[in-house]
């Protein structure tokens, strides 16, 4: 059955109360005051690659629609994000914030060290909108109408619990209390008014709670990435075999070459995975793509269950 107007925006709103990642771990205990110098600098430092995604979701965006009127009204959010001339935009402001938490702008803006999931979350979200058409793209832009909410609650947090960070840093939230009501607002109407039948209204749902799942992924990338370190109860770790370093499970055993086994004994429940990707950069600091293969090979052992959860 078709729901009418209210009823449809209702729904979607329920998406965000229940799905948006204002509930996921990592944003509440960074709203409460919790998180690490370390955490906050991983989340910026990776937040950065998702921001350089959505002008170029938009443009694909763009690209879909016939209609001049929308093209001419979408095309501030890559204004928005890019800036009319260069030095301004969300990507300058997002490297303030980056700036202010102490990272480097060229180790945030050249995106080397972005953990391997996050990178593959947010290239999700430009492949579904590359693969889905405009309803379905704007519908999943439509987490706009939760983030004007977030960004308030996230200036209050920093502004409270984290003093170490510059005021000037935090002129990316500011801009978006404002822009994301103004585009939410118009993503919407647009929704609604061409999601006219069960089915396109169906359709529109999934592909917000599709873009929910991409932003929860992201953190639940970020907070892996500062879990400590072991092996799970069941793995047994043979570093001297006579056959070479080995990890035996259950129902397999895992061969480790000299690159598996350097990572793995770092592994001793007292490093996160961040610290030991900087251990391995001290040791070998001409290793090109060093930080996504070892993320790459810790996640590869958790899915294995060679590391605890």
């Amino acid at each position: 059955m078709t729901w009418s107007a209210e009823e449809f925006e209702a729904r979607l709103r329920r998406v965000g109360e229940e799905r948006y990642h204002h509930r996921h771990p990592f944003n509440r205990r960074m709203h409460e005051g919790t998180l690490s110098e370390r955490e906050i600098r991983t989340w910026v430092r990776n937040r950065y690659y998702y921001q350089t995604r959505i002008p170029i979701k938009d443009g694909l965006i763009l690209a879909k629609a016939q209609d001049p009127v929308f093209r001419r009204d979408w095309i501030q959010r890559i204004v928005d994000h890019d800036g009319a001339h260069p030095g301004e935009g969300g990507l300058e402001l997002w490297l303030a914030l980056a700036r202010a938490v102490g990272l480097r702008r060229e180790e945030v803006e050249d995106c080397a060290a972005v953990l391997p999931r996050v990178r593959a979350a947010c290239d999700d979200y430009v492949r579904f909108v590359e693969s889905h058409d405009l309803l379905e793209s704007v519908a999943s832009s439509l987490t706009e109408l939760f983030a004007g909410d977030i960004m308030r609650v996230r200036i209050e947090a920093f502004e409270k619990h984290y003093p170490w960070v510059d005021a000037e840093g935090l002129r990316y939230f500011r801009s978006r209390t404002v822009q994301a009501p103004r585009d939410a607002a118009a993503g919407l109407r647009f929704v609604t008014q061409h999601a006219t039948d069960e089915a396109a209204q169906v359709r529109c749902v999934a592909a917000l709670e599709r873009k929910c799942e991409i932003l929860w992924g992201l953190l639940d990338a970020v907070e892996d990435a500062h879990r400590k370190l072991g092996l799970s109860s069941h793995a047994q770790y043979r570093p001297d075999d006579p056959e070479g370093a080995l990890v035996v499970l259950p129902e397999r055993a895992v061969k480790l070459n000299d690159s598996g086994r350097e990572i793995l004994d770092l592994c001793d429940g007292s490093r996160d995975a961040e610290a030991v990707v900087e251990e391995l950069r001290a040791r070998h600091p001409d290793v090109p793509h060093l930080t996504q293969d070892v993320h790459e090979f810790l996640d590869g052992m958790r899915r294995l269950s060679v590391l605890a959860d």
